[in-house]
């Protein structure tokens, strides 16, 4: 098997483990590492040969941006304390308390290559979380308070590794310099973000057409992330600030339909193939770490146990004060954020803190060698403590936080997203009913046409949410709902003998392929439109 034929399989195996890891209960991106370790027993199978400095930039820009697809501006401004408790203050503790940990028990590592590996363990990773959780029916304010410390911990995570890398490379540090890095790196990614966003947007109504704007989106992350990068800024936020302005309010088209669902399509697919792709070489790339350490074994097991360990423990001892602070805050002051509710849900989210991605890929790109031509101190030592650690958090934590949840009864809140959806079917309704209106006041309508579309415009509403209209109402509202489905039913009978009888014709000698597909393309429409 070749690195192409590899590649292949981890891609066919991302889309099969999606629906194996639904039966047995267990998530996806846990399977594919499983898979992937799996696969590196196999003697036919060669070793990745990807570049480590090419993994971030080629797997983190499309994750982060459909990640950050599923949340706003708004959110991220009423959960700004929490964002900053679990994925600023939690990095830099862990960071610390590893690094004390790692010196104390890795000979030869170094004070700066402790940093080093504290900070590349210190991050729970965005994907590997909310994919998880995600899965196994946590409350969406859970997910949120998970996707929020995600996507900005790396932000901290990377800023410090690569202070950290720096010094054990130089021989230097300054703290100055190292704050000032911080800044810039934040400043250089929002500007960055902001003006590909704006840039994005403008593009995306001049294309007009909805292949080329879902096109210009998968480019959009790579852009924002590499540009960040080459101008000293974080391209993680980078591309979080992106995806952020481009699902704003301002930046979206209401009456952009087609583009939309071709988004919502592809993202998800991109979403699902890079995740497991991800996943899948974390598996791979451990039989050779394992390797490389065969000498070291029995030393740098006790002690990347005891990285485990720390990195587990710190979690915890940090969530359950902060977040019973929180709650105290809550009933005071009535704040808006998605903080856990309770001890049950804490627990939950301390066990979803797993590493990942950006973990194997910090690790995989520590440099083989520093500035005096030595060997980077303790390099193969950070990778297996590194590898250790996400192996344990994400398949062990992964495996078993489905059991947990279960175990403590946390559950989705889905009597208060049915109360959401009510309110927002209600809108809905009240919109359409107010635009009626204004047509009627300057269009001369008949009025069976003005009572029929008056029906329409809440049957707007009801079709979201049949609870916003009374008894009688909702009545009447099931048997034109029932008389459409027939109808629908039937023309869809009607529409599809007219499509087998086209893709016969595309057979036949002397008809133009092309326009068969022209003519199935329309009547794809019209049934995609019901119409």
């Amino acid at each position: 098997m070749d690195q192409l034929a590899l590649f292949f399989a981890l891609l066919l195996a991302a889309v099969v483990m999606v629906p194996v890891g639904d039966r047995l209960g267990l998530p996806a991106p846990v399977l594919m590492t499983i898979f992937g370790g799996v696969l590196a027993l196999i003697p036919s199978v060669p070793n990745v040969s990807l570049p480590p400095e090419y993994i971030l930039p080629l797997v983190l820009p499309p994750l982060i941006y459909a990640a950050a697809q599923r949340t706003s501006w708004r959110q991220f401004a009423a959960n700004k304390r929490p964002i900053f408790l679990m994925a600023v203050a939690l990095v830099f503790v862990t960071t610390a308390v590893v690094a004390f940990v790692a010196d104390a028990l890795v000979p030869g590592l170094g004070l700066a290559g402790a940093v080093a590996l504290g900070a590349l363990v210190a991050p729970p990773d965005p994907v590997a979380a909310t994919a998880v959780a995600g899965s196994v029916g946590l409350p969406r304010r859970l997910v949120s308070a998970l996707e929020g410390e995600g996507l900005f911990n790396d932000v901290t995570a990377i800023t410090l590794y690569h202070v950290a890398i720096a010094a054990a490379v130089t021989g230097s540090f300054s703290l100055g310099g190292a704050a000032g890095e911080l800044v810039l790196s934040g400043v250089v990614a929002v500007v960055v973000g902001l003006v590909l966003g704006w840039t994005a947007n403008k593009l995306m109504g001049y294309l007009g057409d909805a292949t080329l704007q879902t096109g210009l989106t998968l480019l959009v992350p790579f852009a924002s992330y590499v540009l960040a990068e080459e101008l000293m800024g974080s391209g993680v936020l980078a591309v979080l600030v992106t995806a952020l302005y481009l699902s704003s309010g301002h930046a979206v088209d209401a009456d952009d339909v087609q583009g939309r669902l071709a988004g919502q399509t592809f993202w998800p697919i991109v979403d699902t193939l890079v995740t497991g792709v991800a996943f899948g070489l974390i598996g791979l790339e451990l039989h050779t770490v394992v390797g490389t350490v065969r000498s070291e074994w029995e030393q740098l097991l006790p002690a990347a146990l005891a990285v485990v360990g720390v990195v587990v423990l710190v979690r915890l001892m940090w969530l359950l004060p902060t977040a019973w602070l929180a709650q105290r805050l809550h009933r005071r002051k009535d704040l808006d954020e998605d903080i856990p509710a309770n001890w049950r849900e804490t627990v939950v989210v301390w066990w979803s803190g797993m590493r990942g991605v950006a973990s194997v890929a910090l690790a995989l790109a520590v440099p083989l060698s520093v500035d005096s031509g030595a060997a980077f101190p303790g390099r193969d030592a950070i990778v297996f403590v590194a590898f250790a650690v996400v192996l344990v958090t994400l398949v062990f934590q992964g495996l078993t936080l489905p059991w947990l949840v279960k175990r403590l009864g946390v559950r989705t809140d889905s009597a208060g997203e049915r109360e959401l959806e009510r309110q927002l079917a209600m809108r809905c309704a009240k919109a359409a009913r107010r635009r009626l209106k204004e047509i009627e006041e300057v269009e001369d309508l008949p009025e069976e046409v003005s009572e029929a579309l008056a029906r329409r415009a809440w049957d707007v509403g009801a079709r979201i949410s049949p609870d916003i209209v009374d008894e009688e109402r909702r009545a009447a509202h099931v048997q034109r709902v029932a008389r459409l489905k027939k109808m629908r039913r039937l023309q869809g009978e009607l529409l599809s003998a007219a499509r087998h009888e086209v893709l016969a014709a595309r057979g036949e000698p002397g008809v133009d392929p092309e326009v068969v597909d022209r003519v199935l393309h329309q009547l794809d429409l019209r049934s995609f439109r019901g119409v």
